[in-house]
């Protein structure tokens, strides 16, 4: 059992399980009872997703490093809340009984908040799975 980072809107893998979308919005132009049908997701978790704020500070400029490292630093901050925390601590304990993927619609991991999920995950236990 194992929890995989997966890019939502993709082809889902075998073994994948419960697909849940740590995004803040929901997928333009895609109604609800498509979501999963479409391989974006079965649940929609924005609590593990960036805040708004944070999200249209990533999106303003163009990735550098000096701002990568910032955004990370943002980013855990907030999933050190209580809410985001215990969920995180929640899908570490399923990942040791189920299969399921957390994802974004991001293109490029290393410039997106799940290649910091995933790690986050890792720190809590999660049992991972490579993907991507």
């Amino acid at each position: 059992m194992a929890v995989r980072v997966v890019r939502l809107g993709q082809p889902r893998t075998s073994r994948e399980g419960l697909r849940l979308g740590t995004v803040r919005r929901p997928p333009r132009g895609v109604r609800k009872e498509q979501y999963a049908s479409l391989d974006f997701f079965d649940v929609w978790m924005p609590e593990l997703a960036p805040s708004a704020p944070l999200v249209s500070w990533a999106l303003s400029e163009p990735w550098t490093d000096k701002r990568w490292a910032k955004y990370e630093r943002s980013y855990r901050s907030e999933m050190k809340n209580p809410g985001a925390a215990r969920l995180l601590s929640l899908l570490a304990a399923l990942s040791r009984q189920t299969d399921f993927s957390v994802g974004c619609y991001c293109e490029n991991e290393s410039r997106c908040h799940r290649s910091i999920l995933r790690e986050l995950l890792r720190d809590a236990g999660a049992d991972m799975r490579d993907s991507e």
